[in-house]
């Protein structure tokens, strides 16, 4: 061997140790356990009467007043409801062509998303008034508002920005718990700072921080609906409202007899 190889290999020898000691050292580092997030159960503070034939796809609350939009084609609807008695004051009919979806209030104004339409439509929020509409590459499942921007779900692990002025897509972002994807978000709504998002065909409703995704918390709604109130026809739970005034939430879902004033309670 020449001198020069002798050397060379020996630069290569001494220039490896470092780079095996560093990767033998991180990889013996031991890893940190996922921490589980709180998860929240409820109590019923009151209870209201609900229409049974709403297929609620969105809830807000405004001013003293629900409003709801309602799905399935051919029956989707956007209403003004009475709270205390669960009758609709107003009512304007989608044309059948679209499957309503989420709603929510944003200054005078409604907003309802459509599911495979790739339709939004913005309302006057007093007359029902059709002001403008707007697209969205998506499916449209829920929106919110938090004061800024309207956040929309598409039923994946994915909340969407939308400029509520332009009506333009700002940018989304994806929704974990403990790095692993929460899909089938569903109806959405703004409550101090975070998202509440149905998990469709759950029980349970995710809190969501809106900055980076991540879920911070999860409300357990099982048993909300007693079995005596399947007498008739009852759909999964769909529907978040929030008083900001009266910091009141309220839960509903597809085709149920009542809406319900809950509190949210720590689960032993």
């Amino acid at each position: 061997m020449s001198l020069f190889k002798y050397c060379y290999r020996l630069c290569l020898l001494f220039l490896c140790i470092p780079l095996t000691l560093a990767i033998s050292s991180c990889s013996s580092q031991p890893r940190v356990a996922s921490q589980p997030v709180p998860i929240y159960t409820y109590q019923i503070v009151n209870t209201y009467a609900h229409d049974r034939n709403a297929f609620t796809e969105g809830l807000a609350f405004d001013n003293g007043f629900l409003y709801e939009g309602t799905g399935k084609y051919g029956n989707s609807s956007l209403r003004k409801v009475d709270l205390a008695t669960g009758d609709v004051l107003q009512m304007r009919r989608l044309s059948a062509d679209y499957f309503g979806e989420g709603i929510t209030v944003y200054d005078d104004t409604i907003v309802q998303l459509t599911w495979q339409s790739h339709t939004g439509f913005v309302y006057n929020k007093n007359e029902f008034n059709l002001l403008r509409q707007f697209s969205y590459p998506t499916e449209g499942w829920g929106v919110t508002y938090d004061g800024d921007r309207l956040i929309m779900s598409d039923g994946t692990s994915r909340l969407h920005f939308i400029n509520p002025q332009t009506l333009e897509t700002t940018g989304s972002i994806e929704v974990s718990d403990n790095s692993k994807p929460v899909s089938r978000l569903n109806e959405l709504e703004y409550v101090n700072g975070m998202v509440y998002a149905n998990v469709w065909q759950t029980d349970k409703i995710a809190i969501i921080e809106p900055g980076d995704g991540h879920v911070t918390g999860w409300i357990d709604l099982s048993g909300l609906l007693q079995t005596q109130d399947y007498s008739g026809h009852v759909d999964v739970l769909n529907g978040v409202a929030y008083d900001e005034r009266a910091d009141r939430l309220f839960v509903t879902g597809k085709l149920w007899p009542f809406l319900f004033e809950i509190k949210l309670a720590a689960k032993e």
